[in-house]
């Protein structure tokens, strides 16, 4: 039975919420009064299901059920979890909060999207202090894992650990902050860097976009994927981390930021932001400008996943969650996934050497299922190709699930032969590829037939598939 979230404000951050559920195969219960939302909504999910899905090699969990509520009452009363994500008004919050608490389930939790408030002030004269507290999320919140748990001492143990496992499980990252305070963490280094950017743009030092570039170019990149601390680490050289404090720990006492003075945000500063802003952008919508953000964020992230390190480390152990595609039927569902963007080439379809990854994950799903699994692999036995012959039928685009079925055409001795055929959702065939395998001791690198109860597998395979045809 699928967990049921209850999303209250449907805006960026409620949808994306509501996206990050919904495609986890949560059932998600809305409310929002705004007549828009739901068109807004749509939005949001439209994007979340073009860039979601291409972060794993595996088809997500089928989605949950969508349902506009009419109440509040109705959305949270069956709820396991209820987000906030109404606007950064204390008196608007805590009315929500008091609606929340007189129809939901004891057992819920109660998260907040807040990026200012401390729990202690949501849960003032709340029925239930102990079940609120803020979850605090990034944009867009499908795709980008932090998630800032924030409990004050009132909030009750147990909830925080079901909210940790509950992020978890659709591929968040609960970072529990163990002492409120304003903002938070995160916003807390974001406020400082905006607020330096600030007085570079009004002392005429650089524009928006110059100062974009550092970041995208430079620091944001080692951020990405390390941090702060482990970046600085490492500029300490092999004396680590005490030999950059002393080096550089001096810098602090000198006058190079504004750190701790903010320029008025007058008239004339907001229109120099907006002027450079809207020139740096001119050319994009804000649908093309999230579009870009969203297909930038997956090759990272990707990328990243293909190290097994920092965000990739994540998307890799919550992938090894999802149900694998191939089952017991005649003919073999080797590959169930969407083609990410990093997979296509200038012509704007899959590269041709993508499909040979595919259809060599396909080979990967065939030995898992007759027993050539990494056990079997580590014990000095494997099978290699000799050879693919790959027609390409039709093209394959970024964002397109696809489905490989596989089947055994040859099995002799230490000779197996593969057919795979790649085709879209609709049926339709892709590609197609014959594979040509031998079975390797690994030790003398050299053929040889495949241990019996592997080899049973095989021949039993054939016979199957065999019939099938």
């Amino acid at each position: 039975m699928n967990k049921t979230a209850a999303i209250i404000g449907g805006g960026v951050i409620g949808g994306g919420w509501l996206a990050r559920f919904l495609l986890n195969g949560w059932d998600i219960n809305v409310y929002d009064p705004d007549p828009s939302a739901e068109r807004k909504i749509s939005a949001v999910l439209e994007n979340a299901r073009h860039a979601l899905p291409m972060l794993y090699e595996y088809a997500l969990p089928e989605e949950g059920r969508l349902i506009f509520c009419k109440s509040l009452k109705d959305a949270v009363k069956d709820a396991d979890w209820v987000q906030e994500s109404v606007p950064e008004r204390l008196d608007v919050k805590h009315k929500v909060f008091a609606d929340i608490q007189t129809h939901c389930r004891l057992d819920a939790v109660i998260g907040s999207s807040t990026s200012g408030f401390k729990p202690s002030e949501l849960q003032q004269e709340a029925l239930r202090p102990e079940q609120i507290m803020v979850t605090h999320p990034f944009n867009p919140v499908y795709l980008l894992p932090l998630i800032e748990v924030v409990p004050s001492a009132k909030t009750g143990a147990q909830y925080i650990e079901n909210a940790k496992e509950m992020l978890t499980s659709v591929g968040l990252f609960p970072l529990h902050v163990r002492k409120e305070i304003d903002a938070h963490i995160a916003d807390r280094f974001l406020e400082a860097v905006w607020r330096e950017g600030l007085w570079l743009i009004k002392d005429g030092i650089a524009t928006t976009e110059e100062i974009d570039n550092a970041i995208r170019y430079g620091f944001g990149l080692r951020w990405a994927q390390m941090g702060l601390f482990e970046t600085y680490r490492i500029a300490g050289g092999e004396e680590g981390m005490a030999h950059f404090v002393t080096q550089f720990g001096p810098c602090l006492s000198w006058p190079w930021t504004k750190l701790m003075d903010v320029p008025e945000l007058t008239e004339e500063l907001t229109k120099m932001l907006a002027d450079q802003s809207d020139a740096q952008s001119a050319d994009k919508s804000i649908r093309e400008l999230e579009r870009l953000r969203d297909n930038n964020l997956i090759a990272i992230m990707r990328a990243l996943k293909q190290q097994g390190t920092a965000a990739g480390a994540l998307i890799n152990a919550h992938e090894s969650t999802f149900p694998k595609p191939m089952g017991d039927s005649a003919v073999m569902r080797s590959v169930s996934r969407s083609i990410p963007i990093d997979w296509t080439d200038y012509n704007g379809h899959m590269n041709e050497g993508r499909y040979g990854q595919i259809f060599s994950d396909a080979a990967d799903a065939f030995m898992i299922k007759i027993g050539a699994d990494p056990a079997y692999i580590d014990a000095g036995n494997s099978f290699f190709t000799v050879e693919t012959t790959v027609k390409y039928i039709q093209e394959t685009l970024a964002g397109q699930h696809v489905n490989v079925d596989s089947r055994v055409i040859l099995s002799e001795g230490k000779k197996v032969k593969l057919f795979h055929q790649m085709q879209g959702e609709d049926g339709d065939i892709l590609a197609t590829c014959e594979q040509f395998m031998l079975h390797v001791n690994l030790s003398t690198r050299k053929s040889c037939p495949p241990l019996p109860e592997v080899q049973q597998r095989m021949e039993a395979l054939v016979i199957t598939h065999t019939e099938a045809i």
